[in-house]
């Protein structure tokens, strides 16, 4: 398993908490959370959208994206599977019945 920094953790767990409002921000940084967690079910990314973001959201959403290429991996094989489901429950409910 990839170590996370301090400022990558910090960095994810903003963005989940983020994805569990109900702004259009808190959508967008859901679309970019599960893009990453199950593109072919959640839908993929584009990359446009963070146009809309603020820009400490925008940021966090670079040093994740930058964590998930190092590390290679999905976010539930890194210990975040049910905060992820949380945000799929939350944006994607039809996909909990599959």
């Amino acid at each position: 398993m990839f170590q996370m920094t301090d400022e990558e953790k910090a960095a994810l767990e903003r963005l989940l908490l983020h994805a569990r409002g109900d702004s259009g921000q808190s959508r967008r940084v859901a679309d970019f959370l599960l893009a990453w967690w199950n593109a072919a079910d959640c839908g993929g990314f584009d990359i446009a959208t963070t146009w809309a973001l603020g820009a400490n959201i925008a940021a966090d959403v670079v040093i994740v994206f930058a964590f998930a290429v190092r590390a290679g991996n999905f976010p539930d094989a890194l210990g975040y599977g049910s905060q992820f489901e949380a945000v799929v429950r939350d944006w994607r409910p039809g996909l909990m019945t599959q």
